[in-house]
């Protein structure tokens, strides 16, 4: 079991910049994939970005891509979001997820076992 804990959103204006983080603070998730995914409100959950288990493989959907970067630190056992040139349509709840077993990245929500509570990102116009 791997408890996950996302930290780091916030209220921001349009253009500017937030950092999350996703930590476990029960277990641990090296070595197996992490994804990001994010829920507007009234909308369905949707996959954002994630990263195999050595960090050396992202992916990110279109929406965010050339805009987010994600990482990992497989020695602090954390793995971040860089959220850059932020737009009113990224409000949403922002989720990590980590598979049980698995190096490589899937971009869909049913390969990922263990899920954070979300933290709010809001980006005012």
């Amino acid at each position: 079991q791997v408890d996950l804990v996302e930290s780091g959103g916030g209220l921001v204006q349009a253009g500017g910049s937030l950092r999350l983080s996703c930590a476990a603070s029960r277990g641990t998730f090296i070595n197996v994939a992490v994804g990001w995914f994010r829920q507007p409100p009234g909308q369905e959950r949707e996959f954002v970005a994630a990263v195999n288990g050595n960090g050396e493989t992202t992916y990110y959907s279109d929406p965010v891509q050339g805009r987010f970067t994600v990482s990992r630190d497989n020695i602090r056992n954390t793995v971040s979001l860089q959220m850059d040139n932020l737009k009113p349509e990224d409000t949403a709840v922002y989720y990590c997820a980590s598979r049980s077993s698995g190096f490589w990245l899937s971009v869909s929500q049913g390969a990922y076992d263990y899920w954070g509570r979300g933290t709010q990102v809001t980006v005012s116009s």
